[in-house]
């Protein structure tokens, strides 16, 4: 780029105007225009306008402070490029309370942000009643939408970040949506079931999906806004995304139109030269609306870092994949005094990084969606997810197919084989991420049963309607799938054919055959009989797979060739003539 488009560029950038549109250009007193386009002062010395713009800018540059560098200490120095650092003892959930409480506005919105790689496992258990929030929304009509407690209206949302791990498509994801709220309702407990859920959001910082309307959201509601969630959801991430940037101004308008037209005259109710509005009075007005009475007695003692210098491009948060990375409370305000987002330190996940070994920590961590590929296990065989988790069916003539969406490799092996491997027993050339001592640690997390029924989605072309099209009620057999999850990883989708004769009980003496459904099981080992949950199938195989066939315009066989018909039918008929 020349010299010349370069400062047009950055001429135009500070908004003075182009050389081409009409707007005069500050030339010195005594300078003539010369044929080709530059300016003769009085001494004779002819300057060119490249010049005259840089001049331009300097002079509209004058007063402007360039913003420091922010020095960078060597635990976040090591953590941008050397991916390595030691976590911060994670705060505990009383303490992210202790904090909220001492927010300095009325009107305070909790973001609990929540992982996609393991959801809902990252949901923060009975956040309404730690927090003392305001209560969610029922199902009744009558219910009230807002109000407020303790002097303050504090309301919640749940956030599903990298959301692009779920399907290929923004369309596919937003689809999912209705099976996303019911999952959350399931994990709600006995607390979902008669509450509304219409404030789950999913977004994906890395795509930019959905990310724009909460922005927007974020600034219009105002107040302080609050990043709640477990390690390594992606709250810096999504802080730096959704935050309002370049909003904050200190133009002052009001004195640039009164020097523009005169300071002698009124511009209050001018009709043009107030059609951008006077920031300054609104923002204050909403500052000391949003204020808490009471903001000056707690200060001094209060937990929270003190407010920085509102500026228009804050410095933003880290963003790494090493667990506990936030170490204290990140205020960024904006609309000068209208509100700001607080990134608040991640809760504990349970620790599963402590079980791998240094150089493998990174792989744990979801980057980008998983093509995964279906695994067949057979009877008397296992499945092992990079060595750290095993899953083995306990049924003994079924066979278990199995999708892992984990970042790291999975092997189907001997179930005595996997055992040796999973305990580091023996040595073996499979995959293995766990590190020293760790077999010693391994334990049973439960075993979790297949009961949904995914005949439907999952037999193929006896139920799909573009073929067959039969209804699943009808076929003699059933597919019932769950996804094992694995805490901060990802997910495990199993899925098995059995015959529906085989899932009633024979009963007992009592007769109380067919009450009960015999599902299939399978039993996960994992470090310490933790970090494994189940939910309901998302069928990601599917979404993600194959896809199925464009159903054709006509459902009637395509017309035979009659080529050589005619040809045939003389020579039977001549055949019938020699006969005779």
């Amino acid at each position: 780029m020349s010299a010349r488009k370069r400062a047009l560029s950055e001429y135009n950038t500070i908004g003075i105007g182009l050389p081409d549109s009409g707007v005069e250009f500050p030339r010195s007193e005594g300078s003539a225009e010369l044929e080709d386009g530059s300016f003769e002062k009085e001494n004779g010395v002819t300057q060119s306008p490249d010049r005259t713009i840089q001049d331009a800018i300097t002079a509209a540059k004058v007063g402007v402070e360039e913003t420091p560098t922010t020095p960078v200490c060597d635990r976040c120095h090591h953590l941008l490029y050397h991916h390595t650092g030691t976590p911060i003892i994670h705060p505990t959930v009383q303490s992210i309370e202790d904090i909220i409480a001492d927010s300095p506005y009325k009107y305070n919105h909790v973001y609990h942000i929540l992982d996609a790689a393991d959801f809902p496992l990252s949901l923060i258990p009975q956040l309404h009643h730690h927090l003392s929030l305001m209560p969610q929304r029922g199902q009744n009509r009558r219910s009230k939408a807002s109000k407020f407690y303790h002097g303050r209206k504090s309301e919640i949302s749940f956030i599903i970040t990298r959301s692009d791990l779920l399907a290929p498509s923004k369309e596919q994801v937003d689809s999912m949506m209705p099976y996303l709220v019911q999952v959350l309702r399931d994990a709600l407990g006995s607390f979902g079931k008669d509450i509304r859920l219409g404030n789950v959001r999913c977004v994906s910082s890395e795509r930019g999906w959905w990310t724009k309307k909460l922005k927007e959201e974020i600034w219009d509601r105002g107040g302080g806004g609050w990043m709640v969630g477990k390690v390594n959801v992606g709250k810096s991430s999504l802080l730096e995304t959704v935050f309002p940037k370049g909003r904050n101004t200190d133009i002052d308008f009001r004195a640039l139109r009164k020097e523009a037209i005169g300071s002698d005259r009124d511009v209050t109710n001018h009709p043009i030269l107030n059609m951008q509005g006077d920031h300054s009075s609104s923002s204050s007005d909403e500052q000391g609306l949003a204020l808490r009475d009471d903001v000056e007695d707690f200060q001094d003692e209060s937990l929270l870092p003190p407010a920085p210098k509102e500026v228009a491009y804050p410095v933003m948060p880290i963003v790494s994949a090493l667990p506990g990375t936030t170490a204290s409370p990140i205020r960024l305000p904006f609309g000068r005094g209208r509100g700001e987002l607080v990134d608040l330190p991640g809760l504990d996940r349970g620790g599963l990084e402590r079980f791998v070994s240094d150089k493998h920590k990174i792989d744990l961590v979801m980057r980008e969606r998983v093509k995964a590929e279906q695994h067949v296990v057979r009877p008397g065989q296992s499945i092992l997810i990079g060595g750290l988790i095993r899953i083995t069916p306990l049924a003994t003539d079924t066979v278990l197919l199995a999708c892992p969406f984990v970042p790291f490799k999975s092997h189907v092996t001997n179930t005595e084989k996997a055992i040796a491997v999973h305990t580091q027993t023996s040595e073996s050339g499979l995959s293995n991420i766990t590190s020293v001592g760790a077999g010693e640690k391994m334990a049973s997390a439960g075993v979790f049963q297949l009961k949904w029924d995914v005949t439907k989605q999952r037999a193929g072309p006896l139920t799909a309607s573009t073929a067959v099209g039969l209804k699943p009620q009808i076929l003699p057999f059933a597919v019932l799938s769950a996804d094992i999850l694995i805490e901060g990883c990802g997910w495990v989708e199993l899925a098995v054919q059995v015959r529906k004769k085989a899932l009633q009980n024979p009963g007992d003496a009592f007769g109380t055959a067919g009450e009960s459904l015999d599902f299939p099981s399978v039993e996960v080992f994992s470090p310490q009989g933790k970090h494994i949950g189940i939910r309901r199938p998302m069928n990601a195989w599917v979404i993600g797979g194959h896809h199925a066939a464009k159903a054709r315009p006509g459902h009637a066989r395509p017309r035979r060739s009659m080529k050589g018909v005619k040809k045939n039918l003389k020579k039977l008929a001549r055949a019938a003539l020699v006969d005779v």
